[in-house]
């Protein structure tokens, strides 16, 4: 393993996206963002992304010099064209514009068609709820696992992203329809690990914890079985009807990679113009203060609330224990 500081992380990053061909601002967003995911834990979508990006950055599948276009304004709604420029970009933009329209309106939705990979969902929550607002935000994607009772792929795993503010430490949640990412799969086979829990569908069609056997399938298991199914098909249906862009099936026929193609929504709103800061912070210490009382299912451990543990990193010091072949490869995608 590598043992790598966060700024040695960020500016490696961001030397090998200006060497594909970034912006200096664009390079600097992402890294940024990559850096932030990668220390907040979540490797898979953070440095764990970066040769894929720069490799459809290479294939022309996503398109550097692109930038959101408005396709309609409806007071606090607002549909944006993605351009299948930087997912990164487009999503921080989405974001920064749903801001601006609940500050004037309470609420503000902006859905965002033909746009390429976001990365880390959370990011994009983070980016809201440090800003004193709550969100409820989520993406479609290509058809990436069946759909509860199938055996080939049909249903996208749709991350939905769910945040509410508060002073001290927000209620943060960022999670797919599929129990666990191609990309968790990814960095668990790297680490020469099984999963924790059931993941997926091995050649027998049984289930598994094995990641390489059910990346071999891929064959996800939906989150919550056949509930994250129905869910995954709802969030696709009403990413495609906001955006009005394209659901699952459609995405598949684009042929752009991972994400290319996809649909988003961001919807934000003020708690100072429902009900107060105050009694947004009262709702959250509440809960808060009922799940620390919440009697551990094992001796030694207690209960987390959503974003409690990745708070803890995203204010924290230190250094950032990485994969040495990943490592490797971002540095000779840099140039180091």
């Amino acid at each position: 393993m590598a043992n790598i500081d966060f700024e040695t992380l960020r500016s490696t990053i961001e030397k090998s996206l200006l060497k594909a061909g970034l912006k200096p601002a664009d390079a600097e967003i992402c890294a940024q963002i990559h850096a932030e995911s990668t220390r907040d834990g979540v490797h898979s979508h953070g440095i764990g992304r970066v040769p894929r990006f720069i490799e459809y950055v290479g294939k022309g599948w996503v398109d550097i010099d692109a930038k959101p276009c408005l396709v309609q304004r409806l007071g606090a709604i607002e549909v944006l064209d993605g351009g299948f420029g930087i997912g990164v970009v487009n999503a921080l933009h989405a974001t920064e514009r749903a801001i601006a329209l609940a500050r004037e309106h309470g609420m503000g939705l902006v859905a965002l068609r033909d746009t390429t990979h976001w990365m880390r969902g959370g990011s994009y929550g983070w980016h809201a709820v440090e800003q004193g607002f709550a969100t409820i935000m989520w993406t479609n994607t290509e058809s990436c696992m069946p759909a509860w009772g199938g055996a080939s792929q049909s249903i996208g795993n749709n991350p939905l992203v769910m945040a509410v503010p508060h002073s001290t430490g927000p209620l943060v949640l960022d999670m797919a329809m599929s129990q666990f990412s191609y990309g968790k799969l990814q960095t668990t086979q790297l680490k020469g690990e099984h999963l924790p829990v059931d993941g997926g569908f091995d050649e027998r069609g049984a289930l598994s914890r094995d990641p390489a056997a059910i990346a071999a399938t891929r064959r996800l298991l939906p989150t919550g079985y056949w509930k994250g199914s129905g869910l995954a098909i709802l969030l696709d249906a009403l990413a495609a009807l906001l955006a009005q862009g394209r659901p699952s099936h459609a995405i598949d026929k684009v042929q752009r990679g991972s994400g290319g193609g996809c649909s988003q929504v961001f919807m934000v709103f003020d708690p100072e113009q429902l009900g107060g800061r105050e009694a947004c912070d009262s709702i959250v210490e509440g809960i808060q203060t009922h799940l620390a009382a919440t009697t551990p299912a094992e001796p030694g451990r207690r209960v987390r609330w959503p974003g409690e543990s990745t708070a803890d990193k995203r204010y924290g010091e230190g250094t950032i224990m990485l994969d040495d072949m990943l490592w490797r490869s971002v540095c000779e995608l840099a140039g180091d």
